[in-house]
């Protein structure tokens, strides 16, 4: 019988640096929605949030899965 590592071989360094990942994305989904966050602010209608949704999928799905992907990479 031997002893095997329980961690799956990823370095020290390499899981420190997937750390930021999550908080990088949640970054970049916040400055790609700032206009339409802004005019939301201002000025909520439900055709401004439709649009907001609509054309920013990728930065709302970044958003929803936020709290999944910081506890993957923590």
């Amino acid at each position: 019988m031997t002893n095997k590592p329980m961690h799956s071989g990823r370095s020290l360094l390499q899981r420190r640096s997937a750390r930021w990942l999550p908080l990088l994305l949640v970054v970049l989904a916040f400055g790609d929605l700032r206009t339409e966050l802004i005019l939301l602010a201002d000025h909520f209608t439900l055709t401004g949030l439709t649009y907001a949704i609509r054309d920013h999928q990728l930065a709302i799905l970044v958003l929803l899965s936020s709290v999944s992907l910081w506890r993957r990479y923590r």
